[in-house]
């Protein structure tokens, strides 16, 4: 079987149900995240995952993909990977994308980057080192990570430009499956939020 990647976002944190964007600052879960990760895990636990017996677990070291992956019940099992961190977000962080379109109203970050931080080239090569890793597995492999670098791992699974990511939202604790159609990268799963009821 090929390989497929499960990205898991990670749940609900203060910045993240303000919009502000969160990179590399270490924020936790809210009750609500920490709910929606439990939620999460009994489902990645449930037929037809049955908690994943043979996959490769990795976790952003950021404590709200690390939280999320222990309360989905992975904590055991996981691995830290900085390649899953999110965007740097530099100049912008903290800040939401309202208050950054008042100094540029035509803003896009997945076209015009942040300054001070990583460049769209930077988190495309992450992205890359993600996809070339589960692509040469022989298992399947479980990610807890971030909005914006799932979203451009979703882009690069497909081959496509990480602009893409403006294209594919994600929500919190969402579950996606990048794998497989007639032999070709495919979306299987997107911003699947059914576990939340």
């Amino acid at each position: 079987m090929a390989a497929r990647i499960l990205l898991a976002r990670h749940g609900q944190t203060e910045w993240s149900l303000s919009g502000r964007h969160t990179g590399r600052t270490d924020i936790p879960l809210l009750d609500e995240g920490r709910r929606g990760a439990k939620l999460l895990g009994e489902r990645l636990h449930r037929t037809p995952w049955n908690g994943l017996p043979g996959a490769e677990i990795r976790t952003s070291p950021l404590v709200r993909a690390k939280e999320t992956c222990e309360l989905a019940g992975f904590g055991d099992r996981a691995q830290d990977w900085d390649a899953l961190m999110e965007f740097d977000y530099g100049a912008y962080e903290g800040l939401t994308p309202a208050e950054i379109k008042a100094g540029r109203p035509d803003w896009l970050i997945w076209r015009d980057g942040v300054p001070d931080g990583e460049t769209l080239a930077e988190v495309s090569a992450r992205a890359d080192e993600v996809v070339d890793r589960v692509r040469a597995a022989d298992h399947e492999v479980l990610v807890f990570a971030h909005g914006h670098i799932l979203r451009a791992l979703g882009a690069r699974w497909l081959g496509l430009d990480i602009s893409f990511g403006a294209r594919i939202r994600l929500e919190p604790t969402s579950l996606s499956v990048l794998g497989w159609a007639y032999g070709e990268p495919a979306i299987e799963r997107w911003n699947d939020t059914g576990h939340l009821g």
